[in-house]
């Protein structure tokens, strides 16, 4: 059995890692990793056009990546105490749309994901990733957890 956890660093999202690793430890998976998607706000752009070195939306991009390590450093965490070996993703785009891809393509058995994540704003305009994901996952198990 291959498990992929979901993270964004939300509450939701500790739950679900609190599940995987339980599962983990009790059914010795082939594979566990851990997957961070980010998604950079529109503001991207705008920082792409800046030519100003040191303008507002400087080193963004690198602030936003070391955000996102950093959640996955402490996923890992999670694992780690109860001695099992996760890998990590870090991937950019939709978080469902890539969370699909990523577990279609390496085979993953099991997604485990928390039922809501940062939401707000961010679930108006993309949708609910856990639903999206529970509706077209094809050939792998999800998990949610509130």
């Amino acid at each position: 059995m291959k498990i992929l956890a979901c993270t964004d660093g939300s509450e939701n999202s500790q739950k679900a890692l609190e599940v995987a690793s339980t599962i983990a430890e009790g059914c010795n998976p082939d594979e566990v990793a851990i997957i961070h998607v980010h998604s950079p706000p529109d503001i991207a752009y705008w920082e792409s056009l800046t030519l100003e070195s040191d303008g507002p939306f400087s080193g963004w991009r690198e602030r936003h990546k070391v955000a996102a390590l950093t959640i996955l450093s402490e996923a890992t965490k999670i694992f780690e105490k109860k001695n099992i070996e996760a890998a990590t993703i870090l991937e950019q785009g939709h978080p469902a749309e890539t969370i699909l891809k990523v577990a279609s393509e390496k085979g993953f058995d099991m997604i485990v994901l928390g039922s809501r994540g940062m939401g707000g704003l961010r679930k108006v305009l993309l949708g609910s990733v856990s639903g999206a994901v529970v509706q077209e996952a094809e050939n792998c198990n999800v998990l949610t957890v509130k």
